[in-house]
């Protein structure tokens, strides 16, 4: 393991100590992950780590969870939260993810008074911080804390300790809730989740090392790394026979690629700084 990155799974460890108990936001991502495989090394039994099994969550990564909890031998427990239930979530507004984590928290956080637990935690890290990410403010509202940003992790520290380590998802791509391929203001039904869950499995299929599909009405939107565009045109006849299974009319590819957060192209810097220097309370 390279002297920095030690250093910094050090301090992790160390963070993590000061805790007599944690529940830790795990959504088998790699970055909840290595906050969930370390709490649980210096925790032991004291860390729980918890995974909503929401529809925004694909059900591949949940199977995904479930494994590696019991792979690595940590406490895990599967809750369903209540985020579609609320008109302001499925409105899709700006401000989308706020409602997302906040459903997730004041469950979380119900967790930790029950338990008697000390804290929550989530898997933010520094790279997190410049990008419009209204689930922020509500880890704010109630006060989780991020480990991985207090003790100075950027994204590829997280994979190159997730790798040292020999965490399984260490080069598992990354993968936002379904939620966020809609346009802001496209309404979000469990329906339309498991249309754009359905598109992406066939993306995973052909196995691209990382793809979105973004859903405009009728039109399914692909996004695919530029280096595998033209594997996609070569395939393009049997994904776009089977993307169309899913439910769409038409498949078009898109020639700007992945792009993480694609559809925040739409949002002026007015929109951002309203909801991200405005927090509302939940």
């Amino acid at each position: 393991m390279q002297s920095a990155i030690a250093e910094k799974y050090n301090a992790l460890k160390q963070h993590l100590s000061q805790y007599e108990s944690v529940i830790i936001a795990f959504s088998g991502g790699i970055d909840s992950s290595l906050v969930a495989f370390v709490a649980g090394e210096v925790l032991g039994n004291n860390a729980l780590a918890v995974t909503s099994a929401s529809a925004s969550l694909k059900r591949a990564d949940l199977a995904l969870a479930e494994n590696l909890a019991a792979i690595w031998g940590i406490r895990h427990q599967v809750i369903v939260t209540d985020e579609l239930s609320k008109p302001e979530y499925r409105a899709n507004p700006v401000n989308r993810c706020f409602h997302c984590k906040s459903s997730l928290y004041t469950y979380l956080d119900d967790m930790a008074t029950s338990l008697n637990v000390s804290i929550v935690l989530n898997g933010t890290n520094l790279d997190d911080l410049g990008d419009h990410r209204p689930g922020l403010i509500a880890a704010e509202n109630f006060e989780v804390r991020s480990p991985l940003v207090e003790c100075g992790f950027h994204k590829a520290d997280i994979r190159a300790l997730a790798h040292a380590l020999g965490l399984e998802n260490a080069a598992k791509p990354q993968a936002a809730c379904l939620s966020s391929r809609f346009p802001y203001g496209t309404h979000i039904t469990q329906a339309l989740l498991a249309q754009v869950e359905a598109a992406e499995a066939v993306l995973e299929s052909f196995e691209f090392s990382q793809f979105r599909v973004r859903h405009h009405g009728n039109v399914a939107r692909l996004e695919i790394p530029g280096h595998e565009l033209q594997r996609a045109i070569e395939n393009s006849d049997s994904i776009n026979r089977a993307i169309k299974q899913a439910g769409y009319t038409y498949v078009a590819l898109d020639l700007g690629g992945f792009r993480s957060g694609s559809l925040n192209d739409t949002l002026s810097s007015e929109q951002i700084q309203v909801v991200n220097v405005h927090p509302p309370t939940p």
